[in-house]
């Protein structure tokens, strides 16, 4: 019999549903920590029509005693918020969780969502100088910040109340690998919106501007093995494709596909930056995004084969990301009503 019980905060989510749903095939049993009766009808629903059963809710099934593991996929993924509503969702809404999960007396371990921009700060650094959290925010804007913070103070919290932890480094999540589904519409998805109605003048950046991907499944099997291995434990792991292609490469090849026409003019990321905002149409968090940066993903790698679990191809993965999204419009219209 299977002795695991997962609570998953933010299973309403892109990444926490895949995880809810990986996890119940999986045979775990399975508890979320929904905000609302409906979020969960939604959720609930989402489950069912994709072959499963739907779990408990916490607010409905508020025993933890058998709790082994904990999942925090929650949090606000917009660009262009406050400080002060960032701060409360991404760093004191952490701070919660990891408190939570250190009062479950047979929790194995707690995993955190972080990102492949954010991740591996330094929790020595905690709690942070009302200087050195102005001039942050002031510097990378309030998701990305607050995204930077909430690294440094998941680790200080957990390590101050021996919970045992793990951080996953995301990056763009992109959808199934099998039928591309997804709900997300922010961050490279509106590249990709541009590059279908035809809005985009041409392509940014260069043969080394690197956006990585990784399809949402892969991601949330990844998730759902790390309480399996102790070695796990502790440590980070940034989970992406190498294989990516450069990003200019990535929207030609979706343009290519889409049939239309591929913008001939290239657009370097320092002449980005310096361009007003009405004329590039982008939230200047997003740019900080265009990099030509790579990442440690040796250990995630090395994890995966250990597992067993294969990096879906990357360009057909991109191409049925494409066509769900182009077939739904883009988020107009929903046959499956997803929750956000």
């Amino acid at each position: 019999m299977n002795e695991r019980h997962a609570v998953i905060f933010g299973a309403t989510g892109l990444i926490g549903r895949h995880v809810t749903l990986e996890l119940i095939r999986s045979g775990v049993r399975v508890t979320t920590a929904t905000r609302s009766e409906d979020s969960y009808e939604r959720l609930s629903k989402w489950i069912i029509e994709h072959g499963e059963q739907p779990p408990a809710d916490l607010r409905d099934s508020p025993a933890t005693g058998g709790v082994t593991e904990v999942y925090h996929c929650a949090g606000a993924y917009r660009f262009g918020m406050p400080a002060d509503e960032a701060r409360r969702a991404n760093v004191d809404g952490t701070a919660t969780i990891v408190e939570f999960a250190a009062s479950l007396p047979r929790l194995r371990r707690l995993v955190y969502v972080s990102g492949y921009r954010v991740g591996g700060q330094d929790p020595s650094q905690i709690p942070w100088s009302a200087e050195q959290r102005r001039k942050t925010y002031a510097a990378l804007g309030g998701y990305e910040a607050s995204k930077v913070e909430a690294d440094a103070v998941f680790q200080a919290t957990a390590n101050r109340l021996n919970v045992p932890w793990t951080i996953v480094n995301p990056c763009s999540v992109i959808g199934d690998s099998a039928t591309g589904e997804s709900d997300q519409y922010v961050g490279l998805a509106t590249n990709v919106k541009e590059i279908h109605q035809g809005t985009m003048p041409a392509l940014p950046g260069n043969s080394t501007t690197f956006v990585p991907v990784v399809t949402v499944d892969y991601l949330a099997r990844f998730m759902t093995l790390l309480p399996l291995d102790e070695a796990t434990a502790g440590n980070s792991y940034w989970v992406l494709d190498d294989a990516t292609p450069p990003l200019p490469e990535l929207l030609a090849l979706i343009a290519r596909h889409y049939g239309v026409k591929v913008p001939r003019l290239r657009v370097p990321v320092p002449v980005l930056r310096r361009l007003p905002r009405w004329l590039t149409k982008a939230d200047p968090e997003t740019l900080t995004f265009l990099s030509s940066d790579r990442y440690p993903t040796g250990p995630a790698n090395a994890f995966a084969a250990r597992h067993g679990l294969a990096m879906p191809d990357v360009e057909t993965s991109l191409l049925r990301w494409a066509d769900h999204m182009a077939a739904h419009r883009f988020g107009e219209v929903k046959d499956v009503t997803y929750a956000t």
